[in-house]
């Protein structure tokens, strides 16, 4: 697909971040768009925006939609033809994080996680597969990690999810292009990107003392480690799309770490566990005065 002019494109989590620059950059080339988020005032937000900046016309509609909900997204999709007529693209872009150690996380966040990141991602991705294969033209694009190739302590739930993401999508990628029905797929690893899902995020108390000194500070250092513009990251995606890879990798941070992982499959892990133990809140060292009572 080298043109995006007239295509329909299907984006999860268009409230912000990536999905939102994907979103604006579709309609400045002439795409029709249905959005779907779980923020209804952000999804308002991005459809202003796209009416103030895109010259061509487009037809946009937009859903209050959890991806978690299987019938929702069935319902989303069949929506979605019905009004635009057909669809082309799909963005599973909509994701969540989480901060935990495997030890304390609790199922109700693993389950929270799981059901956004991996299972959103396959309800988007069967719900609208027929629908694009029946145009003769499509493409999943499915938004995994730069995590979904590296690991980290701390972010077991994120990794697993990012990782099956991954797995599906190179699975169905090989189906695809066995079948040859006109429709392709691709997945995304973003490295940091400057987007809301930090202060979205979950961290658990456990992490703290662990990995990190205060959620409060752990946030606003993970921010510092977002380097790429969402509008920038929507601009590598869509080139992905027509260059048709299978693997679109953004940021340098995400190109440093996949090399990182290609040449130390294995032993990277003792890297990363070396650098967190420099990173992590040192212990303090209890300081006694002399007249202190020895403790039994």
């Amino acid at each position: 697909m080298k043109s995006f002019n007239g295509r329909v494109a299907a984006i999860t989590g268009a409230a912000s971040g990536m999905g939102r620059s994907l979103a604006l950059a579709l309609a400045r080339e002439g795409c029709h768009l249905a959005l779907s988020d779980k923020n209804s005032q952000g999804l308002e937000q991005t459809l202003a925006l796209i009416k103030t900046s895109t010259l061509s016309p487009v037809n946009v509609t937009i859903q209050v939609l959890d991806v978690s909900d299987r019938q929702a997204m069935d319902d989303w999709a069949a929506r979605c033809v019905a009004e635009h007529g057909q669809v082309n693209l799909v963005f599973n872009n909509a994701g969540v994080a989480l901060s935990s150690t495997v030890e304390g996380v609790g199922y109700a966040d693993l389950e929270w996680i799981v059901g956004i990141n991996f299972w959103g991602v396959v309800y988007g991705t069967k719900a609208f597969l027929p629908y694009l294969k029946a145009c003769g033209e499509g493409h999943v694009i499915n938004t995994s990690s730069v995590f979904g190739l590296f690991a980290q302590p701390g972010m077991s739930g994120y990794n697993a999810t990012k990782f099956a993401v991954r797995g599906f999508t190179e699975s169905l990628r090989q189906e695809l292009d066995m079948q040859r029905c006109g429709v392709s797929a691709t997945c995304v690893h973003p490295g940091g990107i400057r987007t809301d899902i930090c202060r979205s995020s979950r961290i658990d108390a456990n992490m703290t003392g662990f990995l990190i000194h205060s959620e409060q500070q752990a946030r606003a250092d993970f921010e510092k480690l977002f380097i790429t513009d969402a509008d920038q990251a929507a601009k590598v995606i869509l080139q992905g799309v027509r260059k048709n890879k299978r693997r679109v990798l953004i940021g340098r941070d995400a190109y440093c770490l996949d090399l990182l992982a290609r040449c130390l499959p294995a032993a990277y892990q003792a890297l990363v566990v070396f650098a967190s133990k420099r990173m992590a809140p040192k212990p303090r060292t209890p300081v006694y005065e002399p007249n202190d009572e020895p403790r039994l």
